[in-house]
């Protein structure tokens, strides 16, 4: 943890008339949760918000196979298959208890994949009390982290970057310089988001439409960088100099050289970065609605890698926070093909995210990023558990988020939902994500995140109505690797008997369906024989192996399926 350098002051001063900000030291010293505010860390993580806009249907995204029956009950008309299908769910982890089994839509092979490899989570059930299913005012209170009846003028992530920086000034005036030279936080497309107000001040963010080309050429189309004799931007004369109107117009043309200067850096960044070796997803390869088959994912996060990345060596932005947006979530209507409920607007958003993740994962491997970066699934609420007679679903209430990254401790959290039900009830408030988040992946202490300017009482405290939310380790503090986790769910037993005679049994065990070959190998790495070369769903297997026509010596047997690509010594006797 850095101790932030003012701090250093403020004994020499308590005592005295002292001010900041017309708040008096001695105020400040008694309020210590300005002291805890600026001891927060000081790292190069990331993290990104993947906003999806109208409401994410997180039923039929994380299905609940383990009440199977009660869920296509409740959506028959979109319900996905589990069996008897090319299309199927994808079931997602064997080894969670059979009520809480989940399955993922056919279209996230790619989420399965990250979950595998044990970069992804979910969080089953995230909502807050009292939600509504109000598009605009869910969507402010996501932002804001706060409750149904506040009213904040300011983000959580605005003020956790308000805070973070505070030792280097005030932003923007003091921004960008020596020690953060970059946009605190940049989100994609024109609009500024609540997310990322300050208290008091403007949003801690930029907008970057499109690409860093796109905002260097709009930059430089503005009138007013190019000084004249009679300047374009409207200097006041020289009688109103030191004017309250002087002065508030020289603060907003200074704005307008500080996003010259990001631009042209951005800019500068993003050309100086190599090019990506992932491939990312460019068109849904299946039917879908008009206007659903290009991937708007894959542009902005590939954006993102560059900006990160560089050139490499710790060249790229120092940004902490990105918001992508996604919209047409809001699927009263035609969520689903008629023909079939894999296909439609719904499963190609999911394929969207799936396989832009997936690749964006692979891209910051190959860049060096990946132990930096993590992402978060956000909407305003969830869809209702029944279906409607349209093909669609109504708003509801909560719904599953899934975080990404190597960062993340992978696991599914929480139970499946209660299906007798008409919603989706809360099982954490999403305040209690952005806090576990905050603490475990940015690192701040625990004492800054439950004081009220942040969350309240959202990591081990008491909720607003009463509830008592414990901490979700959904977050590494250190990074360390998920052997554990794969090892749990992808293995090749032991043989018994080995050493062996005339016969061996080879177990193994597989968390997805997949193409299994299995042999025994001499010590030059010919196949002596073949035991398995077929296709096996999910879950545990016992082979038994005649070995009565090998004669003795040592070998190697192998599997490789998918994944799972392992190899141990077996004795024959005579």
């Amino acid at each position: 943890m850095r101790r932030r350098s003012f701090l250093k002051k403020i004994p020499a001063v308590l005592g005295s008339s002292f001010a900041l900000n017309n708040i008096p030291m001695r105020v400040m010293a008694e309020e210590s949760h300005f002291l805890r505010l600026a001891e927060q860390s000081d790292n190069d993580r990331v993290l990104i918000i993947l906003q999806l806009h109208g409401g994410n249907d997180g039923i039929n995204m994380v299905i609940p196979s383990g009440n199977y029956d009660e869920y296509y009950f409740r959506r028959p008309n979109i319900a996905i298959p589990k069996l008897n299908s090319s299309r199927k769910l994808i079931d997602l982890d064997s080894t969670m208890p059979s009520v809480d089994q989940v399955g993922l839509h056919p279209d996230m092979i790619g989420a399965k994949d990250l979950y595998d490899r044990g970069r992804m989570a979910i969080v089953q059930g995230v909502s807050y009390p009292n939600n509504n299913g109000s598009h605009f005012r869910g969507r402010d209170i996501w932002h804001m982290g706060g409750g149904f009846d506040d009213y904040y003028s300011s983000g959580w992530v605005g003020r956790y970057l308000q805070s973070t920086y505070s030792d280097l000034g005030t932003y923007p005036d003091d921004f960008p310089n020596a020690e953060m030279p970059d946009p605190l936080a940049i989100e994609m497309g024109s609009d500024v988001s609540l997310v990322f107000h300050q208290e008091g001040n403007i949003p801690t963010s930029i907008s970057l439409p499109g690409s860093p080309e796109g905002l260097a050429n709009l930059v430089d189309s503005l009138e007013g960088f190019e000084d004249q004799l009679i300047d374009p931007r409207g200097n006041p004369p020289a009688s109103l100099d030191n004017s309250p109107y002087s002065e508030e117009l020289k603060w907003i043309l200074s704005l307008e050289d500080k996003t010259e200067d990001y631009a042209q850096r951005l800019l500068e960044i993003f050309q100086a970065a190599s090019e990506t070796q992932a491939t990312y997803p460019e068109t849904y390869p299946f039917a879908a609605p008009r206007g659903l088959i290009r991937n708007p994912l894959s542009g902005q996060l590939q954006i993102v890698a560059k900006l990160l990345d560089g050139g490499g060596a710790g060249q790229g932005v120092k940004t902490k926070v990105f918001l992508l947006r996604m919209g047409g979530f809001d699927t009263h209507a035609d969520q689903v093909e008629s023909y079939d409920p894999t296909l439609g607007a719904h499963a190609a958003k999911m394929y969207h995210i799936s396989s832009a993740m997936q690749a964006f994962q692979n891209d910051l491997k190959e860049r060096g990023l990946e132990d930096r970066v993590m992402t978060i699934t956000t909407s305003e609420f969830g869809r209702r558990i029944f279906s409607n007679g349209s093909f669609g679903t109504d708003h509801g209430t909560g719904a599953p988020m899934m975080i990404f990254g190597r960062g993340v401790r992978p696991g599914v959290y929480g139970t499946n939902p209660d299906l007798s039900q008409n919603n989706v009830a809360m099982q954490f408030d999403y305040r209690q994500v952005y806090a576990n988040i905050l603490k475990d992946w940015f690192q701040v202490e625990e004492s800054v995140i439950t004081d009220d300017i942040l969350f309240g009482n959202f990591i081990d405290g008491t909720g607003e109505n009463g509830e008592v939310y414990e901490p979700i380790p959904l977050a590494k503090d250190q990074i360390t690797s998920t052997e554990g986790f794969f090892k749990d769910r992808f293995s090749l037993n032991d043989a018994y008997p080995n050493p062996a005679e005339n016969h061996t049994v080879f177990s193994f065990y597989m968390n997805t369906e997949n193409h299994v070959k299995l042999g025994i190998y001499d010590q030059k790495g010919r196949l002596v024989k073949e035991v398995l070369n077929e296709q096996r769903s999910l879950g545990e297997y016992q082979v038994k192996v005649d070995l009565s026509n090998i004669k003795a010596g040592l070998y190697i047997y192998k599997i490789e399926a998918g994944l799972l690509n392992e190899s141990k010594k077996l004795i024959i006797r005579d």
